[in-house]
Formats: C-alpha cells, sequence, structure tokens
C-alpha cells in the first residue's frame, strides 16, 4: 500500500472517531437537554399544584370568612332580639301612684279657668312615665291603659269639688260635686287606647278646690293593662 493511501486511510479513520466522539457529545447534550425539559416539566406541575393548593387554602378561607360573616350576623341578630324582647319587658311594666301634696295639708284652688294638677307626692311609678313636677303622664308605648281619679273637698256653698281626665288636650271623663256643707269625695276612671307619647292628666274644674293632706285624700293612678 502506497504511503497517499495510508495516509488517507488513517485520516478516515481519524475523521470517523471524531464524528463518533461528536456524536456522542450530541447525543449527551440531547440527553442533558431532555432532562432539563423534563426538571421544568416537573417543576410546572408542582408550581401548578402548589397553585391549586393556594386556591383551594382561598376558597376555604372565603368559606370560613362566609361563615364568620354568617355567624356574626345571627349573633347580632340574637342581641338584637333579646334587646327588643328586654325593651318591651321593660315597657309592659308601667304603673304608677300619686297624690296631691307632697306635703303639708289644705285646699287648692278655687281658680277662674280649668287649671292642670299636679301629683307630687308619688308613692310607685314604675317605667317612670308620670312626672311629678308636671303632673303629666306620657304613653311609652301604643296600649291600652287604665286610670283612675279620686278627690276630696270641704262642702261650700259656692264651690264645689271636680277635676277632668285630659288626653292630648282634649276632656275625656270628669268627677264632680258640690254641697253646701260636709265633705265631697267624687272620683271616676277610664280606660284608654294611647299611642306612643299621648300625655294624660287632670285639670281642675274652674271654681272648685280640692283638699288634700297628710292622709292623702287626693289621688291619681294609672297603669298599662297590654300593649297593642
Amino acid at each position: 500500500m502506497s504511503a497517499s493511501l495510508a495516509g488517507l486511510k488513517v485520516g478516515m479513520e481519524y475523521l470517523q472517531r471524531d464524528n463518533e466522539a461528536k456524536t456522542e457529545e450530541l447525543d449527551l447534550i440531547k440527553q442533558q437537554y431532555q432532562e432539563q425539559v423534563t426538571k421544568v416539566r416537573n417543576l410546572e406541575q408542582q408550581n401548578q399544584e402548589q397553585v391549586t393548593k393556594v386556591r383551594n387554602l382561598e376558597q376555604q378561607n372565603q368559606a370560613q370568612i362566609e361563615e364568620l360573616i354568617s355567624v356574626k350576623a345571627r349573633t347580632n341578630n340574637t342581641e338584637n332580639q333579646v334587646e327588643v324582647l328586654k325593651r318591651e319587658r321593660e315597657v309592659k311594666q308601667v304603673a304608677f301612684s300619686a297624690s296631691l301634696l307632697a306635703s303639708g295639708s289644705g285646699h287648692i284652688g278655687p281658680f277662674n279657668t280649668q287649671t292642670p294638677l299636679v301629683f307630687r307626692h308619688v308613692v310607685a311609678n314604675i317605667g317612670n312615665a308620670y312626672n311629678p313636677n308636671t303632673g303629666f303622664f306620657i304613653a311609652p308605648v301604643r296600649g291600652a291603659y287604665h286610670f283612675e281619679f279620686h278627690l276630696y273637698g270641704g262642702g261650700h256653698a259656692s264651690h264645689g269639688t271636680g277635676a277632668v281626665l285630659v288626653r292630648n288636650g282634649n276632656p275625656i271623663f270628669i268627677a264632680y260635686e258640690h254641697q253646701a256643707s260636709y265633705s265631697v269625695n267624687p272620683s271616676n276612671g277610664a280606660t284608654l287606647l294611647l299611642e306612643t307619647g299621648d300625655v294624660v292628666f287632670l285639670r281642675q274644674w274652674q271654681n272648685s278646690w280640692i283638699y288634700d293632706s297628710g292622709n292623702h285624700h287626693t289621688t291619681f293612678s294609672g297603669h298599662l293593662l297590654f300593649t297593642v
């Protein structure tokens, strides 16, 4: 074999080995690339799983928040119902009784016109609907109320003893007696349907006189029968 052919054979063998080495290197690179692709896909899958977990947690958290809001709303509703029941119970407990003079004794009047009476000696005022400074009873709730008033006066030739029950400025029932001697004791009562804020009081009848003392002869009383 000539030297040129031997050299050509050696060159070809070198090129073949180099090609095989490069092919192996390329296969290794492809394998490494495929491994990286697999890792990336695994990471993407793991990331997607984490995203799904986060969304699930967000949904669970939202559900818990909604449940807490619902529980709070139910709690507030229960508290409101309790408060309403408490107020209803309080306003259903309304009653008062008072006599005319806080101290001393004597006749009030006579006056030329009807004059409001203020019963200052309070023995009961449950619910504080009666005001001993004005003589007004103010209805705290709509309902049926019963009122009674008892008057006392000395007999007199010119002056009787009387008063009228008034609601919001309008007369309802009167109690009146007149005789020249001895004492008189007129009385009356009424059951009224009152709206919240209605005012009930007594007005002394014109040209009459009314007596009271430490024995509390002259009284005004009222109480709530039931709400409506």
